[in-house]
């Protein structure tokens, strides 16, 4: 492999790639070798980056239940080795765990790997990188990718030892729900300090990722019963569905877990862990939109007036909801988890409060807790809240009550057949945009892409139009508010785009 071919592996700040044959007419070009030869590249890259030598480097590995994850751990643990790298084997662990193994004084590792594809099919695999300051940025993967070609693959782990991280990390969650419980009332304590969640019926669908620890290392010893609770052995055939929250298959699966058991909450992780979404006893679905508002409405009576920072696909309802229901204000960003995070530190930094930065994939980070985008981390911080509303005689779903309930979505993806995607899918949205001012529509601020907001008698909502951040895609998202709206607002966007040969559905 040249560095061209290092490079077709990187997915924003992240590495992706077909790690084994199974689906037709994708073929692996994530490799044993390549990943050995990526590891060394980080290897050199911490070392520039920390100032240490190689040989003083201390790097952890975990890997999600990916059936691909053993091999890949492997390769990245020999590569590594051969630098000189003190190699820690975490084993089946989760993204945000792996970042804060570079936190836990019991670690204080200079950096870390998590060998992931997040909700990909079973064929494909990953790295994600993390050092003191957090994940890697998209120049950084760049950069280790390209020198990648100049290293040999080397077989062999020589220095390698194994440490338990998934239970230190489920200690630290633990930890946090104990404490939180010492706010709530004595009385509503009484006899529960070593099982607090004693009670409470919280059941967890992990998709067969890594997540099924959530239950029998944090809620089963703190007192809750998870009776119902599905898919937490690890399989990375993913036999049941797509371990992704916002999988419809997934949510439906969950929803009825909910029902059947009578459960206070569900909670659906993604395959390691960064991502979460959760269900009321109701059987109704909190995520997208409705994830942000709840996670806010938690954060808002300790962060008041502060910023809340979200991705591009947000709609006009939730602005509504944080701003005059919350009293917050709402920072309408860019897609990709990095970017939401990385508005929310600058925002930090210029004396600008933002607590939390969402996007309604479910990737929430906080500032409290590293700006890392952790499911576990929300998912305790709504267990608390679901603690909280029971002791005030209220229910969790009170906190979102006023959020406006969604009417109409829809989704258009048009590929773009132009061999310069990029060039002419900016074309399309400069001349997209200048259509709309020309008609008089009403345009709203975004970040990326053209936003378009109307309010008549016909037809209330909003259209985004944006480039996809990988793919030669341009997505259109509509809402609709009004009966009718969503497909007469798509009218208005197909005759904005008339046209244009090289878009296809």
């Amino acid at each position: 492999m040249d560095s061209k071919d290092f490079l077709k592996l990187q997915n924003g700040s992240d590495i992706r790639g077909i790690a084994i044959e199974g689906i037709d007419g994708e073929h692996v070009n994530l490799t044993s070798e390549a990943v050995n030869k990526i590891a060394q590249s980080f290897a050199l890259w911490l070392s520039k980056k920390t100032g240490k030598d190689i040989s003083a480097l201390r790097i952890g590995i975990g890997r999600d239940s990916r059936i691909t994850g053993e091999n890949l751990a492997y390769a990245s643990a020999a590569g590594l080795s051969y630098c000189g790298v003190h190699v820690i084997d975490c084993g089946l662990s989760t993204t945000p765990a792996m970042f804060m193994s570079i936190v836990f004084e019991e670690t204080n590792f200079d950096g870390s790997i998590m060998i992931t594809a997040s909700h990909l099919p079973f064929n494909r695999n990953g790295l994600k990188f993390f050092d003191k300051n957090g994940g890697l940025e998209h120049e950084d993967i760049r950069n280790i990718l390209e020198n990648s070609c100049n290293f040999k693959e080397k077989s062999q782990p020589t220095n390698e030892e194994r440490f338990d991280l998934i239970s230190l990390y489920a200690g630290f969650l633990s930890n946090k729900i104990k404490k939180e419980f010492d706010s709530i009332s004595q009385q509503e304590n009484d006899g529960k300090k070593e099982k607090p969640l004693s009670g409470l019926k919280i059941l967890v669908d992990a998709g067969n990722g890594a997540g099924g620890f959530f239950v029998s290392k944090i809620l089963e010893p703190l007192g809750a019963d998870t009776t119902g609770s599905q898919f937490l052995e690890p399989d990375g055939t993913f036999p049941n569905h797509i371990p992704n929250p916002e999988n419809n298959e997934a949510m439906e699966s969950i929803q009825s877990a909910v029902l059947k058991n009578k459960a206070d909450l569900g909670l659906i992780f993604d395959t390691d862990v960064d991502r979460m979404s959760a269900v009321l006893p109701d059987g109704s679905e909190v995520n997208r939109d409705a994830i942000i508002a709840l996670v806010a409405a938690i954060l808002a009576p300790d962060y008041p007036n502060s910023t809340i920072i979200t991705d591009s696909v947000t709609s006009d309802r939730l602005t509504r909801f944080l701003e005059k229901d919350l009293g917050l204000k709402h920072h309408c960003f860019k897609r990709g988890y990095k970017n939401v995070i990385n508005e929310c530190k600058r925002l930090n930094s210029e004396g600008i409060v933002s607590p939390l930065a969402m996007e309604t994939s479910g990737h929430g980070a906080l500032k409290e807790n590293y700006y890392l985008d952790d499911g576990a981390y929300l998912a305790v911080k709504i267990i608390i809240a679901l603690a909280k509303t029971r002791a005030q005689g209220k229910t969790l779903s009170s906190l979102i009550e006023k959020l406006e309930p969604l009417l109409e979505a829809e989704e258009v993806r048009y590929k773009i057949t132009a061999e310069d995607f990029a060039s002419y899918g900016d074309k399309v949205l400069a001349e997209f945009k200048a259509r709309a001012e020309k008609a008089g529509l009403v345009m709203s601020k975004s970040y990326e892409g053209v936003r378009i907001s109307f309010d008549d008698s016909e037809k209330k909502g909003w259209l985004l139009l944006r480039k996809s951040l990988h793919d030669p895609v341009l997505p259109l998202n509509i809402e609709g508010e009004r009966a009718g709206s969503a497909k007469k607002i798509l009218q208005v966007a197909q005759e904005l785009l008339a046209g244009f040969d090289k878009l296809a559905k």
